[in-house]
């Protein structure tokens, strides 16, 4: 459709003006290491829904969740749709139990070790390090795959130019460029949805040759009951809902939020508006079927535009999948370049400030070299995203149970985490295999931890409790 330069020359002309935008909004605000990583109480409601609602409709709403209709169906769709709003509605509570405990927090790392101690630390830094690698890798590898939908470009050149912009403006103006960028992103993000929704119900003839065909090929897609699309609907909703507490992103917004209220507002509209975003995106995957198209379901959406797709939005596709990818992406990187910049303050607390604000900006481009790897395999999006899933289900009740129980230790934290993580991987599907056991998996995972936590509260000798008044009195501004 498109010729490689004028696919390359389009791609760097975009991403150079998002990261442009982005360097010269920090020029004008340079400011403390603290407002670098976590711009303390200072976006409104408006302003944390808008970041929020961009870093959560990544590339991957253009593949994922179409991918999963196909053979989840409605139900799957649904599932997907609520399990991406129901962490935000899950980080009000634990959001406001943070900052009411914390107030002067920056990670979700630092109250991991000050209340669990170094092995439970450990193994949540890993987590969280795994879950935002191959979120972040999956980003990339979404729009490589959408670049080649237009023109032949090899994945790691797309992996390369949108790494490289992104890395510019976020590891320059911290959390800030990444909240202002989001905001830019969605003014292009949305009319653009708009548009593709119009041509895929244009290119689709509307909704009755859909049905119809579907109730030829696969009436089972439309069912609600459907033992196969209900799994899948509870599979994506469990995965989804314990996965966003492990995103640094999402602690760095509870706390950038003006005040709880602001913070719970955000939250709530973010989470509410990205649903019917993603249900709208899944309906794509049905077209796919319904319409009798063949071949791979994670372009579902991509089969069913693109033969009636005009010129000019086919180079719209490109900004569209980048403002996409750049606002998720932007969000991990300055996730970790702000994890970077607390542990090394607490493993060193007589470091420079300008020897932490350098730390935290250049040792995230590290982090570039495996990203654009993994990338340019063009590994499946939704099965990356399911994997780390898993990881952050195990640790979810482990990790959240000690802001509310003083009596839950760290001994216990690490043994049920990794009791979850043996029981779900048991039941875990191969790469390429059919995920027949997935809610299996799942379920173990997050259940397990729940219930050995719970029994070695019940059997544990002693009476130690812990004092959440040492959170407070621990974490400090990293400006002090």
């Amino acid at each position: 459709m498109l010729t490689s330069t004028s696919t390359i020359l389009w791609l760097l002309f975009f991403s150079a003006v998002f990261a442009i935008l982005g360097v010269l909004y920090s020029r004008r605000d340079r400011g403390s290491l603290e407002d670098y990583v976590i711009a303390r109480n200072s976006q409104s409601s408006i302003a944390t829904m808008l970041t929020l609602l961009a870093s959560t409709l990544g590339a991957w709403i253009l593949f994922s969740p179409a991918q999963a209709a196909t053979w989840g169906g409605l139900a799957a769709v649904i599932g997907y749709a609520i399990g991406a709003l129901s962490p935000r509605f899950l980080m009000i509570p634990l959001g406001r139990r943070m900052r009411e405990l914390i107030p002067q927090g920056h990670t979700l790392t630092e109250f991991v070790i000050m209340r669990y101690g170094r092995p439970m630390y450990g193994l949540t830094l890993l987590i969280m390090l795994f879950y935002m690698f191959i979120a972040l890798s999956a980003e990339i590898t979404a729009i490589g795959k959408l670049i080649t939908l237009l023109a032949p470009v090899p994945l790691w050149a797309t992996a390369s130019i949108v790494m490289g912009f992104t890395l510019l403006y976020t590891s320059y103006g911290g959390l800030r460029a990444s909240i202002f960028t989001d905001k830019v992103q969605m003014i292009v993000i949305v009319p653009l949805l708009l548009v593709l929704v119009v041509l895929g119900w244009q290119a689709s003839g509307g909704i009755q040759p859909v049905l119809a065909g579907l109730e030829e090929r696969a009436p089972q897609l439309l069912s609600l009951t459907d033992p196969v699309g209900v799994k899948a609907g509870l599979t994506f909703f469990v995965a989804i809902l314990l996965t966003g507490l492990f995103h640094q992103g999402n602690w760095q917004r509870v706390y950038s939020a003006r005040d709880t209220r602001t913070m719970r507002m955000g939250f709530l509209t973010g989470g509410l508006l990205a649903a019917p975003v993603i249900f709208v995106m899944g309906l794509f995957g049905l077209a796919f079927v319904g319409l009798g198209h063949q071949g791979d379901g994670s372009v579902a959406l991509f089969s069913v535009v693109m033969p009636n797709v005009p010129t000019w939005f086919a180079i719209a596709l490109i900004p569209l999948g980048l403002a996409l990818v750049m606002s998720t992406a932007d969000t991990v990187i300055s996730a970790v370049s702000s994890i970077i910049a607390v542990d090394v303050r607490r493993l060193a607390p007589h470091v420079r400030k300008s020897t932490l604000m350098g730390l935290s900006r250049w040792l995230i481009f590290l982090l570039a070299i495996p990203v654009i790897i993994v990338a340019a395999q063009g590994y499946s999006v939704l099965y990356l995203f399911l994997l780390a899933d898993l990881f952050c289900s195990a640790a979810a009740f482990p990790v959240f149970f000690g802001l509310f129980s003083r009596r839950h230790q760290g001994h216990a934290a690490t043994v049920s985490t990794v009791c979850g993580l043996l029981a779900g991987i048991s039941l875990f599907p191969a790469p390429g295999a059919k995920p027949e056991y997935l809610l299996e998996s799942f379920l173990l995972a997050a259940l397990v931890p729940a219930v050995v936590s719970l029994a070695m509260l019940k059997f544990k000798s002693g009476r130690s409790l812990f004092d959440f008044g040492h959170l407070d009195r621990t974490i400090r501004s990293l400006d002090d």
